[in-house]
């Protein structure tokens, strides 16, 4: 009965040990869930955002450089800029993962 007495305290220390990792799993887990939703909005927004930027960019400088096709160049260079959105979302991605 003395035995029981010392192995009780310790049996329930344990007990709480292990509940408090396996309620740190869990926290991790919905962590690690959260933070890849996050890292795919940042990449998929992003995306999206060029796209709807580079439309009526990309329009506009078809017909730009149809009547002067000296600002070939220029006309590049606005058409490319959107891109850097997706840049920002590939950092954000891979600083997220």
């Amino acid at each position: 009965m003395k035995n029981l007495f010392k192995v009780l305290p310790i049996l329930l220390l344990a007990s709480v040990a292990f509940a408090q990792d396996a309620a740190a799993s869990a926290t991790d887990a919905t962590a690690v869930g959260l933070r890849a939703i996050g890292a795919g909005l940042a990449l998929g927004l992003g995306a999206v955002g060029t796209g709807l930027a580079q439309g009526p960019i990309g329009a506009a400088a078809a017909g730009v450089v149809a009547e002067r096709p000296e600002k070939f160049g220029q006309m590049l260079i606005w058409f490319v800029l959107p891109e850097t959105l997706v840049i920002f979302g590939f950092v954000g991605f891979f600083l997220l993962r």
